[in-house]
């Protein structure tokens, strides 16, 4: 007999991006806050926002929209900072909309089509049919930049 917890599935925050849905492990999340604005960081990649103060500790933001290459929107009262952990790293991630909480099973998953190319496999794990929505699972690992990336993507501007 399988153990309870495979029954249950993985939960998952949904998100609104760029007028996409997607979704992120809801163990990697340390807690949701309205936007504030944020300090900018001299010669950072577009996709990082800049950073916040939280509760005395320098929090780089990353807005997913720009990070996946989607239409992004200016942040509004609507907008929200995802705080996660992925790896050891703590960042803030920019999105439009905080939507659900939904629980999604393995068999649930489906791969990406081929035509997606090599980057959009890169930011997504998998896709989730629920009613008539399509969910993209976002890869964490992918969205985080590593430790030194930043280092490397400045050197290159």
């Amino acid at each position: 007999m399988e153990p309870a917890s495979a029954d249950r599935g993985s939960q998952l925050l949904s998100v609104r991006i760029g007028g996409g849905e997607f979704a992120m492990d809801i163990m990697a999340i340390r807690e949701i806050r309205g936007w504030i604005a944020s300090t900018p960081l001299p010669h950072a990649p577009s996709y990082v926002r800049g950073m916040i103060n939280l509760r005395g500790a320098a929090l780089a933001i990353i807005d997913v929209a720009e990070r996946l290459g989607l239409q992004g929107q200016p942040p509004g009262a609507a907008s929200v900072v995802v705080v996660v952990e992925s790896e050891g790293q703590v960042v803030g991630l920019l999105v439009d909309a905080v939507c659900d909480i939904i629980t999604v099973r393995d068999q649930m998953r489906q791969a990406l089509p081929e035509t997606g190319g090599i980057a959009c496999r890169r930011y997504i794990e998998s896709l989730v049919m629920m009613e008539e929505r399509i969910i993209s699972i976002l890869s964490l690992r992918a969205i985080i930049p590593a430790a030194g990336e930043l280092e490397i993507e400045t050197q290159a501007a």
